[in-house]
């Protein structure tokens, strides 16, 4: 219930505060956003908020402008945006999750802002119980070793919250979590499947050219067509969009077990081997 305590008008600068709103309930308080929320949440590219740059790039003027009583960022930040956030003047709730844990706080965090809690709760609860669903039926299956990438230049592994959803889906999670991985490493892992989500690409990574480019057509992954994209706002958006990126986990990791769910892609075509050696 709205009160004199409840924040009433929210900036986002995150497409994962923006998510969390909406899957609570909550999305009218948003009055600005950036353009990225849109890709996760339609209805806000309906014309009635303000477009404003994300936490990377933020504009205090631009944020003054829409008069909000809270403004949700996340990492990674610049410096000079952090400031600009500060010199707004608003309330400032900055988000830092690693692992599902800090997302189910992070949810919990912001429904009580609005005074949503118990619809926060019902969120974090449907989520738990998706992710056990998963896991109970991916228990007694083999775990292949699955190699999942962030960003492509350099090549980062993705980050512990889909380590953990790898692991839930039944396979190993290869690399850690959040690290620079030299391209020249990949083959003696020799993952037998590679997700790749990189970071505001959508479906778009180019399979055939990276496998090509870094020599991996020799893994497991490649030899067996194993090889996906996955939208990256279903694994790189820390909120209940996670769940879409499970079930596309799932089916690339156990395809036997689990249909073909939107927003994955796999290879059709494995390049032929270079015969030089792949570089670091």
């Amino acid at each position: 219930m709205p009160s004199s305590h409840t924040v009433r008008r929210i900036a986002c600068l995150q497409p994962s505060a923006t998510v969390i709103l909406d899957a609570i309930g909550e999305l009218d308080r948003v009055v600005a956003c950036t353009r990225y929320c849109a890709d996760v949440v339609p209805a806000v590219a309906d014309g009635s908020r303000t477009i404003l740059a994300d936490s990377w790039t933020a504009d205090a003027k631009q944020i003054t402008a829409t008069h909000p009583d809270l403004i949700i960022a996340a990492v990674p930040y610049q410096e000079r945006a952090v400031a600009e956030i500060l010199k707004s003047g608003a309330r400032f709730l900055g988000l830092a999750p690693q692992a599902l844990q800090d997302i189910y706080t992070d949810i919990a965090t912001i429904a009580g802002s609005v005074g949503a809690s118990n619809r926060g709760a019902d969120v974090i609860a449907a989520m738990q119980s998706r992710i056990e669903q998963v896991r109970a039926m991916t228990a007694v299956k083999s775990k292949p070793k699955v190699f999942c990438e962030e960003w492509g230049k350099p090549v980062i592994a993705s980050q512990k919250w889909v380590a953990e959803l790898v692991a839930v889906a039944g396979g190993t999670f290869m690399h850690e979590p959040g690290r620079t991985v030299p391209p020249s490493e990949i083959p003696g892992l020799d993952p037998e499947v590679i997700v790749t989500a990189w970071c505001g690409a959508g479906d778009r990574v180019p399979l055939e050219r990276i496998l090509s480019e870094r020599g991996w057509q020799q893994t497991a992954a490649a030899r067996g067509e194993r090889v996906f994209c996955i939208r990256d706002e279903y694994l790189n958006t820390p909120a209940p969009t996670l769940l879409q990126g499970l079930d596309a986990l799932a089916f690339a990791i156990h395809p036997e077990l689990f249909p073909r769910p939107p927003g994955i892609r796999q290879i059709s075509n494995v390049p032929a081997c270079r015969p030089e050696n792949p570089s670091g």
